[in-house]
């Protein structure tokens, strides 16, 4: 078993009966859901949230009921994965491209948990691309500020053609290296027109589940 099955699975610990449930998106979590599936078959009566249309289609190819995020009074907990996480589980988030729909699910969701490899735990965040969802009108004129900014932008792209998220936007990313202030730093992002949301997930996570070669690790956020 790998190092993110082993995350992913170790989380459905924190999963009870008759919970509403946000599925995050990504390769860990397919490992989540496929487990989730099996749980379900056995009789396991929850409902979910997804939080990209990836995640949606495997969930209810394996018999598990998703809900649109407004038919629910609230999420109780969210399992997601992340492509960075520092020492103040702060992240980086959207590698697939799920960032805005990820910080919604994760905005109204009671506990947040996060399920990544070793590899995914770091110093400093920034060695991963900062991904930022911006509106396609004037995504060229973003893209001049970030460079004027330092940010080292590409645009992502999908083969020959423009990456279009689920809700339409276009994503930039930031070749930063080192992220010293997160806060700040998506502060001065989402002040900027066109941008719709920044993949920098600051003081969300309670929970890190790191899979480490044949266990896991769990690390809960110090509250203040």
């Amino acid at each position: 078993m790998n190092e993110k099955q082993l995350a992913a699975e170790k989380s459905i610990e924190f999963i009870k009966d008759g919970m509403t449930l946000g599925l995050g998106t990504g390769s860990t979590v397919y490992f989540l859901v496929n487990k989730l599936a099996e749980l379900v078959n056995q009789g396991l009566n929850i409902a979910c949230v997804s939080t990209s249309n990836q995640t949606s289609e495997l969930a209810k190819s394996l018999g598990i009921k998703i809900l649109n995020l407004n038919e629910v009074d609230k999420i109780n907990l969210t399992i997601d994965g992340a492509d960075e996480v520092d020492k103040n589980l702060n992240g980086i988030k959207g590698g697939g491209g799920a960032l805005l729909f990820e910080k919604i699910v994760a905005a109204a969701s009671e506990k947040v948990i996060w399920i990544v490899d070793s590899s995914k735990f770091v110093q400093k965040l920034g060695k991963f691309p900062l991904p930022v969802e911006v509106i396609p009108l004037g995504s060229n004129h973003i893209m001049k500020r970030f460079q004027k900014s330092g940010f080292n932008p590409t645009i992502r792209v999908n083969g020959s053609k423009i990456y279009i998220t689920d809700s339409g936007n276009e994503i930039i990313d930031l070749h930063l290296y080192k992220i010293e202030d997160s806060i700040n730093l998506e502060r001065e992002i989402k002040l900027m027109p066109g941008v719709v949301e920044v993949g920098l997930f600051n003081n969300i996570v309670d929970k890190v589940i790191v899979g480490k070669e044949n266990s896991t690790e769990i690390i809960s956020r110090i509250l203040d």
